[in-house]
């Protein structure tokens, strides 16, 4: 909430913010995931600046941030392993919902108007077909 705060404890950097990151970037979830679970040593090599980690899921492989999850540093309440994996895809799931809130909701009312639609698009079909039933089976001579 305070910018001062914020800033001291990111070495005088504000944090991001990540509440619309997943539709910023491309394969969004996905992204954030694997960036949570893609840290590992640097390939022989590749040769990182000081403060650097690598990962191949950044960009270019080399990101300033350190590694932000380790196992076990959590406890779920119904005793689900705390790995890295697993905290990951709470966090992606998270921001997903923190990008769009409402998102179930569009999902569930776009359902109900595709169904509301349909229902009267065969409500109009049939009425249309009785309605001009008599008029196209009806026989027309003409006498001259």
């Amino acid at each position: 909430a305070n910018d001062e705060a914020a800033g001291a404890a990111n070495n005088g950097a504000l944090p991001p913010d990540l509440s619309l990151i997943i539709k910023a970037r491309h394969g969004g979830a996905d992204y954030v995931f694997n960036l949570l679970n893609g840290y590992c040593e640097a390939p022989a090599g590749k040769q990182l600046l000081p403060g650097l980690y690598y990962n191949p899921y950044f960009a270019g492989g080399a990101i300033g941030m350190p590694a932000p999850l380790m196992d076990e540093s959590v406890t779920y309440p119904d005793g689900t392993p705390a790995t890295v994996s697993q905290m990951a895809k709470d966090v992606s799931v998270f921001l997903a919902w923190a990008a769009e809130p409402e998102h179930d909701e569009r999902k569930k009312a776009g359902f109900r108007w595709i169904l509301a639609l349909s229902i009267a698009a065969i409500v109009a079909g049939f009425t249309k077909r009785f309605r001009w039933a008599p008029l196209k089976a009806r026989k027309i001579s003409y006498n001259f």
